[in-house]
């Protein structure tokens, strides 16, 4: 018969606590936690105003926080070789509301509060000869908390403004489409908007590459100019909806930065986010007509863009030139409407439309100062000539319509 194997024989196994090389200390430290961390709180309590603040649910979470703190530590120092999730650990047992409740900088103080009175206790809590061991250990474990919750509030942040982005670009899309409602305004006023008195949009292509390097950018030079922005990336324009300022010509030039090479169309100014729909409109449609103003200045605004508009079958621009320039030519007399018609087709000539209309040129003079002052625009400048001349046969156009 084969002989058996001898067999090995086995060692009762030791408790956890007594294989620790240092188990007098580990044990004095789990039998200290919970007084560790109610002196914690007291020391938060007594030092930070605040703790003291809050409302107590919110104390009753970093207590929480504290305690688990000081046992994660407990249960790193009994296996120090073993890589822990401090993170987990300690941040876990708070919810992730904590995060938006407490700032960076008060959990800070908190952390470094805790650790503060888990130093002073070393001397008590360490067995004779192991206060440098626990010590040091303390200093590591303090260097992991403070990884621990640089990347929690990271990660916060990051989920924070992921979410924070795809509110913007629902705001943002439903005043470029029109679609804007008081559910955007909600929206953006969880993002910070605070409804502004005037608000504009302007439209330019975006650059390549990150679109959320260009939104940071634009939100710097937002800063720089005090001006309150919502901001997108959408297909391949870059819409900003600008508030905190009446001159949209200021705006375009203080956001001008970050637009890549093209045309940039600054909206007129409106009162509200609602009403940041016209803008949005008037802006698009200036940017599609640019192509016909190959000299526009850039920044350019809408308005000024109005007989390239109208040419390219804006409604709103056409309406715009009938009621703003048309119309209240036609209630000031009809000699300003005969005298600016004859003038532009006597290709701007005083002496052409004094003979053309029997009178002396200094009254054309005196009825071409009217009509700038009636419309704001200048016949005797080339670009205003042009505008007023597409208002004149748009004019035309609606009073034949409504002839016939």
């Amino acid at each position: 018969m084969p002989h058996p194997e001898p067999v090995e024989p086995v060692e009762p196994a030791l408790p956890a606590a007594a294989a620790h090389p240092h188990s007098a200390t580990l044990k004095r430290l789990e039998q200290s936690s919970g007084r560790l961390a109610a002196n914690a709180i007291a020391r938060m309590d007594e030092m930070l105003p605040w703790y003291r603040a809050m409302p107590p649910e919110n104390r009753s979470w970093i207590g929480l926080v504290a305690q688990a703190g000081i046992a994660a530590f407990t249960e790193w120092f009994r296996h120090p070789e073993t890589p822990q999730a401090i993170s987990t650990d300690v941040f876990g047992t708070a919810p992730r509301e904590l995060t938006r409740a407490i700032t960076l900088r008060q959990t800070v103080e908190m952390v470094r509060t805790t650790i503060e009175v888990m130093e002073v206790a070393i001397e008590d809590v360490a067995a004779p000869g192991d206060e440098s061991i626990l010590r040091e250990a303390l200093l590591v474990y303090a260097r992991e908390i403070a990884f621990a919750t640089a990347q929690v509030y990271a990660q916060a942040a990051e989920a924070r403004g992921a979410w924070d982005a795809r509110l913007e670009s629902l705001v943002v899309n439903a005043v470029l489409s029109g679609e804007a409602d008081e559910g955007a305004v909600s929206r953006a006023a969880a993002l910070g908007w605070n409804s502004p008195e005037h608000v504009c949009v302007v439209l330019g292509t975006a650059p390549d590459g990150d679109s959320e390097l260009t939104v940071e950018a634009i939100r710097r030079a937002a800063r720089h100019a005090k001006l309150q922005v919502l901001t997108g990336v959408l297909g391949d324009r870059l819409v900003v909806i600008a508030g905190g300022s009446d001159s949209p010509l200021h705006v375009a030039k203080a956001l001008i930065g970050p637009y890549a090479a093209g045309p940039v169309v600054a909206g007129p100014v409106v009162p509200d986010l609602l009403a940041a729909t016209r803008s949005a409109q008037a802006a698009a449609a200036g940017l599609k007509a640019c192509a016909a103003w190959q000299d526009a200045p850039r920044p350019v605004l809408a308005d000024d863009l109005l007989p390239e508009r109208a040419i390219a079958g804006d409604p709103s621009a056409r309406e715009q030139l009938v009621e703003e320039i048309y119309r209240p030519l036609e209630e000031a007399g009809s000699a300003l409407l005969e005298t600016l018609s004859v003038y532009l087709e006597q290709a701007s000539s005083l002496e052409g439309a004094a003979r053309m209309l029997f009178v002396h040129p200094n009254t054309v003079r005196y009825r071409l100062r009217r009509v700038t002052d009636v419309t704001g625009w200048s016949p005797s400048d080339v670009r205003s000539a042009f505008t007023l001349r597409i208002a004149l046969i748009l004019g035309r156009l609606v009073d034949g319509d409504l002839q016939s």
